[in-house]
């Protein structure tokens, strides 16, 4: 192969890993800094392992380096004069400044489509929740703040807790008053013991809300509202799900946690 097209070779070759490897870096950044949860666990932790790309680059700095001091030399055994800027090299440049805006639309998009495929599925494991299991509902439903309806919501919980190991975290949330004040409280487990006396206090099961929070309950609770609440945030997925029943107004709520996204192979 003639020297020159070797050089040419080269140069490309090192030119394109350049730019790969800045599209990957910039991906990377813009998923740690924004939270983006896209590729599927496996595609993640591949994709973390790829910081080490940053050694290539430096290596990819040194390899270049060495290609344009080739390509002078080149140039001098050949008589070849430096090659000018043309418009369709500015147009390129371009090109690549513009697509960077565009690689993060797409890592959004991601984004936003993993979290929409979250909430489906906690939608969906809520009302199957409901629909197979109605005499447990009812258990909890039949809400009353003593020992009694404390263990049955115990035994409920664990029971569905262990019927699938990705089971999200849940809770059911209550309207009740503390000293003549409402607080809204919440119920995932209770430890007991047959040797206690020491009866339950409310206090203990208050759930602690951000003021957007509350006034979604307050419009749940207070003002007969029914739709469904969701916040995706870093990989935090919650979903607020209400159910009226004999008069009675009752939220569950599901929380679960990924550090990687639904998408990919």
């Amino acid at each position: 192969m003639h020297p020159k097209l070797l050089v040419k070779l080269s140069n490309t070759i090192g030119l394109v890993s350049i730019i790969l490897l800045m599209y990957w870096i910039f991906a990377f950044i813009s998923i740690e800094v924004f939270g983006f949860k896209i590729f599927r666990e496996n595609m993640t932790e591949t994709f973390y392992l790829s910081i080490v790309g940053i050694l290539a680059l430096l290596a990819g700095a040194l390899m270049i380096n060495v290609m344009f001091n080739l390509t002078r030399i080149a140039e001098k055994h050949n008589g070849d004069g430096p090659e000018r800027n043309t418009p369709q090299v500015k147009r390129l440049i371009w090109g690549f400044v513009l697509s960077f805006p565009l690689l993060f639309l797409l890592l959004f998009l991601g984004d936003f489509l993993s979290s929409r495929k979250k909430e489906n599925m906690l939608v969906k494991t809520a009302t199957t929740l409901i629909q197979e299991h109605p005499k447990q509902i009812g258990q909890l439903l039949n809400y009353s703040f003593d020992k009694n309806w404390l263990r049955e919501m115990d035994e409920v919980m664990t029971l569905l807790a262990k019927k699938d190991e990705h089971f999200p975290e849940i809770h059911l949330i209550v309207k009740d008053t503390i000293n003549a004040s409402s607080f809204y409280l919440h119920f995932d487990s209770y430890y007991y013991s047959s040797k206690d006396t020491i009866p339950p206090v409310k206090q203990d099961y208050i759930f602690k809300t951000d003021q957007a929070e509350r006034d979604y309950l307050d419009k749940i609770f207070t003002e007969g509202h029914t739709e469904n609440r969701f916040t995706a945030h870093d990989g935090n997925y919650e979903l607020f799900f209400p159910l009226r029943r004999d008069g009675k107004v009752f939220v569950f709520y599901f929380a679960d946690y990924q550090n990687y996204g639904k998408f990919g192979s």
